[in-house]
């Protein structure tokens, strides 16, 4: 077997973009998008018929409206193609705001509805900001299932935890691009080698957030995210979920090399873990504290919210 037949073994592969086109090749179970990878896709000239037609269905709505047709038309046409679930994206503009939240959510899974799909078939994607965690818990009361994203510290995961939101997308790729960074601004020597595998910070990272989860009977789910070798797939073969880019799916099948489980369930639960627990203060001084997490959340925010932004001017060019 190939590096992603078995990783589809022992983890639940799900494709990490909005090119539909792109996944019959590697059947995935899921798919992921979000304001970065839309905004690429209504770029290329194979999805301008998808943008127009839609935008041209709704001529008269509110930009906001429109761009919320948008975002369930790709993931209406990608659960076509894949079996599971997809994750839309909540508008990193309001990842501040829990009540904008919660109203943009129910917004896109009426659309969803109207469209013929269950809302059991798509998770709303939301920044892990202390509001958007609390939106998620109301909206999982309600059963609107919720992917919260941008997730780099250990105290999100763990308020995550607490409100019972379906999963979680702790980013791999972004926590180690901090530390090498970090590295060369400190002048220490970053030894590539003795940084990978399971000594890559990001692998770390949603280990220890794994290892929480199962040892504590927390029945959120774990998707690596934001992965940039197939080493760090390697890495964490066993985690609940991981979210991969085409172009590391085509690595994975084109790679015969042996590939095993590195996270165990049953592993995690002899560990010995103290129970954790956040409230609004608390969870505030932890991210504060964390200068990683900190720095890459805003960062995060602001590259969605510049994109959405470049989605509406598109939408905008084609309504005129």
């Amino acid at each position: 077997m190939n590096q992603l037949e078995q990783l589809k073994q022992h983890t639940t592969v799900v494709a990490d973009t909005g090119s539909f086109h792109q996944l019959a090749a590697f059947a995935p179970q899921d798919a992921t998008t979000n304001p970065s990878l839309i905004l690429k896709a209504v770029l290329s000239p194979d999805y301008a018929p998808l943008l127009r037609d839609t935008v041209a269905a709704h001529a008269q709505a509110p930009l906001a409206d429109v761009v919320d047709a948008v975002l369930v038309r790709f993931g209406t046409e990608i659960l076509k193609l894949v079996p599971g679930r997809v994750s839309t994206e909540i508008d990193a503009r309001l990842s501040f705001d829990s009540e904008a939240t919660v109203a943009r959510a129910l917004r896109l899974i009426a659309l969803y509805e109207a469209a013929g799909v269950a809302r059991e078939r798509v998770l709303i994607k939301i920044a892990a900001t202390w509001e958007g965690i609390r939106a998620a818990e109301r909206l999982e009361r309600q059963g609107i299932r919720c992917n919260l994203t941008l997730l780099f510290a250990f105290c999100q995961a763990v308020a995550c935890g607490d409100a019972g939101v379906r999963l979680i997308s702790p980013f791999v790729g972004r926590i180690y691009d901090w530390h090498k960074k970090q590295a060369r601004i400190e002048g220490r020597a970053w030894d590539e080698a003795a940084r990978s595998g399971a000594n890559d910070p990001g692998v770390q990272s949603v280990t220890a957030i794994y290892e929480h989860y199962k040892r504590h009977g927390i029945t959120t789910q774990v998707m690596g995210a934001s992965l940039r070798t197939t080493g760090q797939i390697v890495a964490l073969a066993g985690c609940d979920l991981l979210t991969i880019s085409p172009e590391l799916l085509a690595a994975l099948q084109a790679s015969d090399a042996p590939l095993v489980k590195r996270l165990h369930a049953d592993a995690a639960q002899a560990l010995a873990l103290p129970a954790v627990h956040h409230d609004e203060a608390s969870f505030r001084w932890a991210l504060n504290e964390d200068a990683m997490a900190t720095e890459k959340l805003a960062e995060g925010l602001r590259a969605f919210a510049a994109d959405a932004a470049k989605l509406d001017h598109l939408i905008e060019e084609a309504r005129r």
